[in-house]
């Protein structure tokens, strides 16, 4: 791909997936692996994603009312997830020639599940045992894939938290997945100066996009957008999923 063309798809690209974090309160490292892995190799949109994901994150987990309480909550969640996302970056620093197939799947399953199913609800005495076992899983994903919506994104939704808090909890389990996903690549080498460099750069598109969300949040309805935006993340990451066989 021309190089020109190349720095032009990666800036709409982060416009794109501003807008999605900035409609629905995530999405951002979603559509980013999504689109990026298509032109470029999981591990290096991964690595042009750390800023902005980082960044924008941090100003949702933030930006929320109840950090402490659910810090205090999810502890071991956010503790799995690191572990988790530290081992499975090896497989995805290796550059493995499958990690697209892998980033399809992931992207396939998320959004087929959103689409699909019903509202779960996890019972309080379950959660003890549940939290760390949702986090290990999640953090395998992340590390294999660059991707930490499963199952993190469900689990969350289906412990009854109050919209603000349930925001702020998306947040705060993205946050810990990036920066322990920049750790094990980092640690691997696999994230070079050049790369952070160009990640910063791409912060802007993503918080331009991400203005540009939240000024369309109150003009079109929130659930269609979501659903188009699903079906089109199913129909991107089956196609990845199966590029090997077409």
């Amino acid at each position: 791909m021309n190089e020109l063309v190349l720095v032009v798809a990666v800036a709409a690209t982060f416009f794109a997936a501003g807008i999605v974090k900035g409609v629905t309160g995530m999405g951002l490292p979603t559509v980013g692996m999504a689109v990026l892995g298509a032109m470029i190799s999981p591990l290096a949109a991964a690595g042009l994603l750390i800023v902005p994901a980082v960044a924008t994150n941090l100003w949702q987990l933030l930006s929320g009312p109840a950090l402490g309480p659910l810090l205090r909550r999810l502890w071991q969640m956010m503790a799995a997830i690191s572990a988790g996302t530290l081992a499975g970056a090896a497989w995805l620093a290796s550059g493995h020639e499958h990690a697209t197939t892998a980033l399809g799947l992931a992207l396939a399953i998320y959004a087929a599940y959103t689409l699909c199913a019903r509202q779960l609800r996890v019972p309080a005495a379950a959660e003890p045992w549940l939290s760390p076992l949702v986090g290990a899983i999640t953090g395998i994903v992340t590390g294999t894939t660059g991707v930490s919506v499963m199952p993190a994104v469900p689990y969350l939704q289906a412990l009854g938290l109050a919209r603000d808090d349930l925001v702020q909890a998306l947040g705060l389990s993205f946050t810990v997945s990036t920066i322990a996903l920049a750790v094990g690549l980092g640690a691997r080498g696999a994230v070079t100066s050049d790369q952070l460099a160009l990640s910063l750069l791409a912060l802007v598109p993503a918080l331009a996009g991400m203005w540009a969300g939240q000024w369309l949040r109150g003009r079109i309805p929130a659930a269609t957008f979501r659903r188009v935006f699903l079906i089109c993340l199913l129909l991107l990451g089956t196609q990845m999923a199966l590029r090997p066989l077409l």
